[in-house]
């Protein structure tokens, strides 16, 4: 058996009698899936997935770096100059270091996709690869496991993309087109028009005044031209924007250092510490039009993206090497809270990597402001004991509704409903512990955990 029925649930027997009961409540409703990276194509052309090693290997981060880790090359897994191109000997790559994921939440999300989804009744090793690739790749070339069909079965009510400033959203438009009734939103990430440090940050900074006719050459029309976008995202159904900043400092500057500044950094003549500023400067300056406009925020914060500059140069970003760093929000958010912070027509959804900060900075600060919400464990911490340190630390200062719910921030599609399990489990069984301890009747536990599970984040994101 892959999957026990009661994984994850707790080991005490009457408390584990009453997460079940919470979770039969909460294991079949609609998925809410508000923040994540799966490609806007699946749903704008609804192709077939090539093969297993291109639907589980490749693409996963989260596998790559442990088998790098061990010593597994990058090429051995599709990725590179020279990169092994059989995918069938990629994949036997992978199941001979399987083992490698125990313990781990990858393995959960893993053997959920190998047995829920495609129906593998024993765990992946080197001796059942063939098997496995075999039994996958039938069911890949099956119309019921392309992207839109998988969508409906897995019970998705809506999933938002991320895609940057000056993305076209022809998916999204084929999507509209078809008459498919699945609901693909897109997010708005501005990052490559408003980090100084991005490559080709100038040209993009040019092709955003060409799309939206707006004088990019002065502060005021390189604003109008960010609300253009945000005007255009929103008409094809964007709720949120995201902002995946090194730091979560923010700026409230008066007009004419934001004018001065915008200058130096639009010349390339910067000093020390101005890409900084301005990256602080445009989280205030979007969280203005947030206000205006309705958008949801969303703030990621706090990862040493690309870590080796070796791996970076030959094999890209995203290939695991993005390291959570120490992060502080108190003192860098202030300017931000101190100019639209008290405003509750701003939602700024908070997300970290620094686990230290969530009981003695973020649920302080999200358990006062009206604009603040936690955003669920993110990257590393995105599993049960993540989850259950998250409650553990947020919940006394900050309660439950101060916090955003659940997201899966995936781009591997099959490992959605994992995912979500693993999260309703995780919150089922903190639930319940507090039933059993007397903190909580289990009728209020009863009424929390299908919001845990899905209403905090149609909330939160104004779905």
């Amino acid at each position: 058996m892959l999957l026990h029925p009661d994984r994850l649930l707790p080991a005490d027997p009457a408390t584990r009698a009453i997460a079940r009961d919470l979770y039969r409540t909460v294991e079949h409703l609609p998925i809410v899936s508000p923040h994540g990276h799966t490609d806007p194509r699946w749903w704008g052309e609804n192709p077939a997935f090539a093969n297993p090693a291109e639907l589980f290997v490749i693409p996963d981060h989260y596998v790559v770096r442990m088998l790098v880790s061990q010593g597994v090359p990058y090429e051995a897994l599709g990725i590179g100059e020279n990169a092994e191109n059989d995918p069938r000997i990629i994949w036997r790559t992978f199941a001979r270091h399987y083992h490698l994921f125990r313990g781990t939440p990858s393995r959960l999300w893993l053997d959920h996709a190998f047995s829920e989804v495609f129906g593998l009744d024993e765990r992946l090793c080197e001796d059942n690869a063939e098997h496995h690739y075999d039994a996958i790749g039938e069911r890949l070339a099956d119309p019921a496991y392309r992207p839109r069909a998988l969508f409906d079965r897995f019970g998705i009510e809506v999933i938002a993309t991320t895609d940057g400033a000056l993305d076209d959203l022809a998916h999204h438009q084929a999507v509209r087109a078809s008459g498919w009734q699945g609901r693909i939103v897109p997010t708005y990430r501005p990052d490559g028009v408003v980090d100084p440090d991005t490559d080709g940050f100038r040209q993009n900074v040019e092709q955003l005044g060409m799309l939206t006719g707006c004088d990019i050459g002065t502060w005021e029309g390189y604003l109008a031209a960010h609300r253009a976008r945000r005007d255009f995202f929103r008409s094809m159904g964007a709720t949120a924007t995201d902002h995946g900043h090194p730091t979560p400092r923010t700026a409230d500057l008066g007009q004419a250092e934001a004018r001065s500044l915008y200058q130096r950094v639009l010349k390339g003549a910067l000093t020390r510490g101005d890409a900084e500023l301005f990256r602080a400067q445009m989280l205030t300056e979007m969280a203005r039009m947030s206000v205006e406009d309705g958008l949801v925020m969303q703030l990621h914060a706090g990862s040493m993206r690309s870590h080796n500059a070796g791996a970076l140069k030959r094999y890209g970003r995203d290939r695991g090497f993005d390291i959570p760093v120490a992060t502080n929000f108190t003192e860098a958010l202030q300017p931000l809270l101190n100019a639209v912070g008290m405003d509750h027509r701003l939602t700024l959804i908070l997300f970290t990597l620094d686990e230290s900060v969530y009981a003695r900075e973020l649920a302080p600060l999200a358990g006062v402001y009206p604009s603040l919400r936690l955003g669920p464990p993110w990257w590393f911490h995105d599993s049960f004991e993540g989850i259950r340190r998250y409650r553990e630390a947020t919940t006394e200062t900050a309660g439950f509704f101060n916090t955003a719910g659940f997201n899966d921030d995936t781009r591997a599609l099959c490992s959605i409903p994992a995912r979500h399990d693993v999260s309703r489990r995780a919150d089922c069984a903190y639930l319940a512990e507090l039933v059993t301890s007397h903190r909580l009747d289990e009728a209020e536990a009863h009424e929390l955990s299908p919001l845990l599970a899905g209403e905090l984040a149609r909330r939160a994101y104004r779905l």
